[in-house]
């Protein structure tokens, strides 16, 4: 029995690589990438760790990629960038597209209704794995192979300050749905007004936001939007 799970986790691993498009020097750093706390023995032999490596690691390519993208761009405007770039959820997408819901190893019952920053945690990890195995450039080739398309797109719209374009590609990837701009207050005098603007997907009102005039709030509250989605707090106050 032992034997059988044994072949049963090796071929979980080959057929892994083969999907990933990496091939493992170390196949023990992959095992523990998709090891779920839930099917390890302790939390120490789960991908705890690697998803806390993975995660600085992925900031780091990322910022460089945003900082040869833009090099014009201040640091807050840079910072803001890589906020709507990086999430957990952009992660959990990755994680999807690539099926690694299949090779998670973790305990009973959990793939029926596998929470998103499971998804996440799995593609951190899998990004220190490959650092691990085979460095930096391994690690950069094997984000940007299937993050950069989006890191760019996402990042040139966000550059542009063109957050309501940004909200609309993540509302339709990963809620089904396409936002609306709802009017909330306005006040002021005829010529000078400031007004407040929400975004709503599917029927959830984000926090809104004020602007000097309809396309500045609805920006800004487009930004609140993406921030609540991608579990942060949302920059501007709607109060």
């Amino acid at each position: 029995m032992l034997e059988l799970a044994a072949k049963s986790t090796q071929n979980l691993l080959s057929e892994c690589q083969e999907t990933i498009g990496y091939r493992f020097h170390r196949p023990e750093l992959l095992k523990s990438a998709l090891t779920h706390a839930s099917r390890a023995d302790s939390r120490l032999a789960s991908n705890e760790r690697l998803e806390f490596l993975g995660d600085a690691i992925l900031g780091l390519i990322v910022c460089e990629r945003i900082y040869h993208l833009f090099p014009d761009s201040l640091e807050g405007e840079m910072t803001k960038i890589k906020s709507v770039v990086v999430s957990r959820r952009t992660c959990a997408t990755v994680s999807r597209q690539l099926h690694l819901e299949k090779f998670i190893l973790m305990g009973k019952g959990m793939r029926d209704n596998l929470p998103l920053n499971v998804l996440a945690d799995v593609f951190e990890s899998l990004v220190a794995a490959v650092y691990l195995d085979g460095g930096l450039d391994a690690a950069q080739t094997f984000v940007l192979k299937y993050m950069g398309p989006e890191i760019d797109q996402v990042a040139e719209c966000a550059h542009a300050g063109n957050y309501k374009s940004v909200l609309q590609q993540l509302a339709q990837r990963e809620l089904g749905s396409t936002p609306i701009y709802q009017l909330l207050d306005e006040k002021g005098p005829d010529h000078s007004k400031c007004f407040k603007i929400a975004a709503a997907i599917g029927g959830r009102c984000y926090p809104g936001a004020w602007g000097r005039n309809k396309k500045e709030a609805e920006q800004k509250a487009a930004l609140n939007a993406i921030s609540v989605i991608n579990g942060e707090e949302p920059p501007y106050p709607s109060d």
